[in-house]
């Protein structure tokens, strides 16, 4: 079953501004997928139209086979969301707020405090276990954030810039937690993000979207098979052939373009018969930020 299926879905809001117009998507379970463009692209109102919280102007979608429309409380039931700026009580400990929203989902006291300590540790919470949620970090609400969406072990996982306000380990740990749940419980991740380098890191799929409109769909490879195909090759080299098409960078490193990986052993060959030595050779492959920046024209991308 796929885990989400949209055909034309549009959101227009009172004044005219189209912030979703005719998305089509198709997400495996068990993908993690990156769901990228700036701020204003459209991200954000897509995951509501998804969760139920917002009714579309035009389309539909499927949830894990549910209409967020006409099933949101089934929707609910197997989803987790987590967004930038999550509301929970902050006069109650990290525990019992888990404990809280773990009941809410259906689990019974002993279950939501078993699963409230595990999470606990599982985001290095443990030694604030105790404390109001007021004295936390703004690190420490978001890891307890994310601990509070996989309270009843959701199928769906909804994440708006779940690294938002994190220090690099604390990112690090919650990028090991996102791939574990994908890979270990087949949790589909739906990621939104404007980080395209974090999200080449951590993601199995992307969505590229600006204003509205997605503009491309995939795994890293097909988008760059369809819109960037082709690598650059960085050789540091005594020299180089004459009549190659290549490019001299610096002192002894030139850069060329090729079509595929295929051709470089008979490039090396090349320079190694015409009497020159080889040091290093590195191919580069187009990142998550180049594809953007090709698709966009260079617009609104962001790193």
């Amino acid at each position: 079953m796929q885990a989400i299926i949209t055909e034309k879905l549009s959101k227009t809001y009172p004044g005219g501004k189209e912030a979703v117009r005719d998305l089509d998507l198709s997400l495996g379970e068990g993908e993690v997928f990156g769901f990228l463009g700036p701020n204003g692209a459209g991200k954000t109102t897509a995951v509501k139209l998804l969760t139920g919280l917002l009714a579309p102007s035009g389309g539909q979608s499927r949830v894990m086979g549910l209409d967020p429309v006409t099933q949101v409380e089934a929707l609910h039931a197997l989803s987790g969301v987590v967004t930038e700026h999550a509301q929970m009580y902050d006069h109650l400990t990290g525990t019992e707020n888990l404990r809280f929203f773990g009941e809410v989902f259906g689990l019974s006291q002993e279950e939501a405090r078993e699963r409230a300590l595990d999470l606990m540790g599982q985001m290095h919470l443990e030694d604030a276990q105790d404390r109001p949620l007021g004295t936390y970090s703004t690190g420490m609400r978001q890891r307890l954030s994310l601990a509070r969406a996989l309270m009843h072990r959701p199928r769906m996982l909804f994440l708006d810039e779940p690294t938002s306000g994190l220090d690099p380990e604390s990112t690090l740990h919650v990028n090991r937690i996102i791939r574990t749940l994908a890979r270990e419980e087949g949790t589909t991740v739906f990621l939104c993000t404007h980080q395209l380098r974090y999200a080449q890191e951590v993601c199995s799929q992307y969505g590229l979207i600006s204003n509205g409109e997605l503009m491309a769909q995939g795994s890293l490879e097909a988008l760059r098979e369809r819109v960037l195909p082709g690598l650059r090759l960085m050789i540091r080299a005594s020299g180089m052939p004459e009549g190659s098409a290549h490019t001299r960078v610096a002192e002894g490193l030139y850069e060329l373009a090729l079509q595929s990986e295929a051709e470089i052993p008979a490039l090396i060959r090349q320079v190694v018969r015409s009497g020159g030595d080889v040091y290093q050779v590195t191919p580069i492959k187009p990142s998550l930020e180049d594809i953007y920046f090709a698709l966009t024209g260079g617009q609104e991308a962001q790193p």
